[in-house]
């Protein structure tokens, strides 16, 4: 199971994409709303959760989970404490962690990308605190995977689908949807 956890104010484009390229690979992708099965955007597109944060469950099932930025959505997934509680446990048992935009930054205040490559948006990357601050835009590292922004979104998603389902999988994907790399 894979936990996408969309704050309000999140950045719809670098939820939907992921979402669409991991159940393209048949993941099995649970939206997860902070406090409500709804989430309105940072442009107000109003989402509906499959559930609440009050749900979630951090046990084997877990396969990866996703943080979408957006500044507001971010700065709202960083004081949730289930949040927290899951990059805790992800980076205890060494499940992959997703991270897009200034989402990544989260990660590095709570200290886990000391000596991983990591990105973020370009205002954001002062805050990987330990990272080795990469250019690129779509970078994975160790458990981590981060991107820049929500223009490289689709490229994200498809980094999540390498690292659960592999190379063949991601390029079968990119294949079908037209994808240039």
């Amino acid at each position: 199971m894979i936990y996408v956890f969309l704050a309000e104010g999140f950045e719809e484009t670098e939820a939907i994409a992921p979402i669409d390229m991991l159940r393209r690979a048949k993941c099995d992708v649970v939206t997860v709303g902070l406090t409500n099965d709804s989430a309105k955007s940072s442009h107000g597109v109003l989402m509906l959760c499959d559930m609440t944060d009050f749900q979630v469950e951090l046990d084997e099932r877990l396969e990866m989970i996703v943080l979408p930025g957006g500044t507001h959505g971010t700065a709202n997934l960083e004081k949730n404490p289930v949040v927290q509680a899951a990059i805790e446990y992800c980076v205890k048992k060494r499940i992959p962690i997703g991270a897009i935009c200034a989402a990544p930054s989260i990660l590095g205040k709570k200290g886990v990308l000391n000596g991983v490559k990591a990105t973020a948006y370009p205002d954001y990357r002062k805050y990987l605190e330990g990272a080795e601050i990469s250019e690129k835009n779509v970078v994975t590292d160790d458990i981590f995977t981060t991107a820049a922004g929500a223009g490289v979104s689709v490229e994200f998603g498809l980094e999540l689908v390498k690292v659960l389902k592999g190379k063949d999988t991601a390029d079968a994907i990119r294949e079908a949807i037209q994808c240039e790399k």
